[in-house]
């Protein structure tokens, strides 16, 4: 099939790309330095519609489809990486369980703030010990006189802590063989949120760890069906897939392009490094893959919003993307040199980056599980 994007999908390219260029760019280096969370950025997102793409404009969104978004991810992950999980994870793994699962009441009540970007929200699933095992899941919820009492911790929530954050869709033990997934509003009280968690990467995104003491919501939190959690959770990674597929494909993107204006700028023995033969075929191993992958993504986010089945060509898009982001990555910086090596160069905050990206969302392994099993083995 052909991957010609239409006109509006390549209006918002440039649109996110000019943004990327011209804000993001000049303070990425800074942000990730100062760890500090890009708070301006994400007001300038908001009103350019980024937090709210797949979302109905009936809920405040902008009622784009997947591959738009799958776009507006790619063009972001381009400049930086904390910009762009900052919106994947709110999107995907904050709002989209709402809109998949909640009641009328609840998309009325949560989605216009989150959607527009006024709100952030984030998604507990991860624990200390209940990882790629996510059904391993401790936190349990028990339900007393009309409300949830959970007691349990998350680790490596994405936008759980920010000074706009609405709330976290947490997964919660409800029975001795049920999981079902609750919405906790920020401040309420026996919900507790670490100091932000130090990182290899990412470090201008928000990553905190969770801890629910007594913690009471109303029994109206409840998301969707009692005792469908897991179902829930599983469907709503497959998306969110995409989003980071498309983050390894922005990076990817990125690292090329900084590695590719370097060769033809750096001369040793007289000449620029993009006339040596091996550094022509590392950029063109690299183009070739970048297409390639690109394919894959488009491919997936297509299959979603035609509503097929799209949970395998997810995984092998994310997959891919992950693992070709790590080879794009390390030949980048290698042509860098040692000057690669430097904070001053974007490109070693690019390798720092990279590397979640095959672990976030389902690890390479977890990946090949799913791909094995849509294989029917």
């Amino acid at each position: 099939m052909n991957f010609d994007l239409p006109e509006e999908h390549q209006l918002l390219r440039r649109t996110v790309r000019e943004f990327a260029a011209e804000r993001v760019a000049p303070v990425a280096a800074e942000l990730d330095r100062e760890h500090r969370f890009p708070y301006e950025l994400v007001q300038e997102m908001a009103e350019l519609g980024l937090l709210g793409i797949p979302v109905p404009e009936e809920y405040g969104g902008t009622g784009s489809d997947t591959l738009s978004y799958a776009v507006a991810i790619e063009e972001l992950t381009r400049i930086d990486s904390s910009v762009a999980i900052t919106v994947a994870a709110h999107t995907s793994l904050g709002t989209m369980p709402i809109l998949l699962y909640g009641t009328e009441e609840q998309k009325q009540e949560w989605l216009p703030d989150l959607a527009s970007g006024r709100k952030l929200a984030a998604f507990g699933l991860t624990e200390p010990e209940a990882g790629s095992d996510a059904g391993a899941t401790r936190t349990r919820a028990e339900l007393r006189d009309g409300s949830w009492v959970v007691n349990g911790s998350k680790i490596f929530i994405t936008n759980a802590g920010t000074d706009i954050t609405a709330c976290v869709t947490i997964t919660a033990r409800t029975g001795e063989d049920e999981i079902s997934n609750l919405i906790v509003p920020n401040g309420t009280p026996g919900y507790e949120i670490s100091a932000p968690m130090e990182k290899l990467g990412w470090r201008a995104s928000d990553t905190r760890e969770l801890s629910f003491r007594d913690c009471a919501v109303p029994e109206r939190n409840l998301l969707g069906e009692r005792g469908r959690g897991f179902h829930q959770f599983l469907e709503i990674l497959d998306g969110g897939r995409i989003s980071v597929a498309a983050m390894g494909l922005g990076l990817a993107q990125g690292a090329y392009e900084q590695a590719f204006a370097y060769a033809k700028e750096r001369k040793q023995f007289g000449r620029p490094i993009s006339s040596f033969q091996a550094i022509q075929f590392q950029l063109a191993d690299m183009a070739v893959e970048i297409e390639a992958a690109r394919q894959l993504v488009y491919k997936a986010a297509w299959l979603k919003d035609e509503d097929r089945p799209f949970a395998e060509a997810a995984a092998m898009a994310k997959l891919y993307t992950g693992e070709l982001s790590h080879r794009v990555v390390n030949q980048a910086l290698q042509i860098h040199g040692g000057y690669g090596y430097m904070d001053e160069f974007a490109i070693s905050r690019f390798y720092r980056d990279q590397k979640i990206l095959e672990i976030g969302e389902g690890t390479n392994e977890v990946q090949r599980m799913v791909i094995a099993k849509h294989l029917g083995l």
